[in-house]
């Protein structure tokens, strides 16, 4: 795996005429887990969407290398496809942009791989939403509650998936209202970041 890296340089937020955040910094190598903490509304979403290049800081910046794939409550497949197809159209996509897939984590889907997404429950369709980040092969994991709709068993192969991640020299950020257990966690909450 090649090095990986997520910083981000006082950033700040706002969203319509209020600021949510300022100030907010923190630089991740290889193997870092960084989870974000905070209530509803304070922005653990929007700065997500930040470090992905999706919404654009107030202020600040942020400075990353290695491919970043992003978890959050959209999920990324075409919900009219049974699922294998659905997972298989972004493996060829993963593919042709160096995807290697690195953590295939067991998501317990291989009994709804003839089921159209549309049809899945929302534990299934996270599950089925984290199996795709594991297989993307991207060096930075953005999750954004990736533990919402999972009981106690699959929210533990989540937990398991990004530490096999961490443990490969990735890097994750994770917005969590539930505690983790992963090695090497840094926790953030953005109650110390509000203006």
């Amino acid at each position: 795996m090649q090095p990986c890296r997520l910083a981000a340089y006082d950033i700040a937020c706002r969203r319509g005429d209020r600021i949510l955040f300022r100030g907010l910094a923190f630089e991740l190598a290889p193997g870092d887990v960084l989870h974000l903490s905070g209530p509803n509304g304070i922005g653990k979403s929007s700065l997500i969407r930040i470090l992905c290049g999706l919404l654009r800081p107030f202020y600040g910046h942020v400075e990353q290398a290695g491919r970043i794939a992003l978890c959050d409550e959209r999920l990324p497949i075409d919900g009219h496809q049974p699922l294998a197809q659905a997972l298989d159209f972004w493996r060829r996509i993963d593919a042709g942009i160096g995807g290697a897939g690195e953590a295939r984590a067991d998501f317990g889907l291989e009994d709804l791989l003839d089921v159209p997404v549309r049809y899945l429950s929302t534990g299934q369709r996270k599950r089925a939403a984290l199996a795709q980040l594991a297989a993307s092969g991207a060096k930075v994991w953005l999750l954004d509650e990736p533990l919402n709709g999972l009981d106690s068993h699959w929210g533990a192969a989540a937990q398991a998936a990004v530490e096999a991640h961490r443990a490969m020299g990735g890097i994750a950020v994770i917005a969590s209202h539930q505690p983790l257990n992963i090695s090497r966690l840094t926790s953030m909450s953005l109650l110390d970041y509000l203006p």
